[in-house]
């Protein structure tokens, strides 16, 4: 069986425009079986010409697991036909991770805390918190299909 991945990865031996060294997409069907190894190829790409530590490789594929499944789970419906876009530009002082599915979005000013003691039963919003205590910078497109995660390298 072949993999449903398809990769692109655009590396320069002088930073490109914006300053990216390298840049990667990643187009995934809605398939939360895929979510391990979109991961494990994106974070092996960013990370092959820095040498980050530990804690880093952990923040960056813990974020990058939760966007996916949400964007799968609740942009994309889990409909295999729909898919799910990621794109990472590594640049020389942070990793830009966007996430963007095919749904309608949503509002994340509407998502609850889940350590606050009346949502601690809730049982969504975790993978939002974890991001945004995960990231350095979490931000949404209008429509909410679409999260841009930053990951700083100091």
């Amino acid at each position: 069986m072949t993999s449903p991945l398809r990769l692109c990865v655009r590396r320069a031996d002088t930073p490109l425009p914006g300053g990216i060294c390298a840049e990667v997409a990643l187009r995934i069907p809605s398939d939360v079986a895929i979510i391990e190894e979109a991961v494990e190829l994106v974070a092996r790409h960013c990370f092959a010409t820095w040498d980050a530590p530990r804690r880093v490789h952990f923040r960056l594929r813990v974020a990058l697991t939760e966007a996916l499944a949400n964007a799968i789970l609740y942009g994309n419906g889990e409909v295999e036909a729909r898919m799910v876009e990621v794109r990472a530009e590594c640049r020389p002082d942070a990793v830009h991770v966007h996430v963007t599915d095919e749904g309608p979005g949503f509002d994340p000013a509407t998502v609850h805390d889940p350590v606050t003691p009346d949502d601690l039963e809730v049982p969504r919003g975790r993978g939002l918190f974890l991001i945004r205590n995960l990231m350095d910078d979490v931000r949404f497109n209008p429509p909410g299909n679409s999260i841009c995660m930053t990951l700083r390298r100091a």
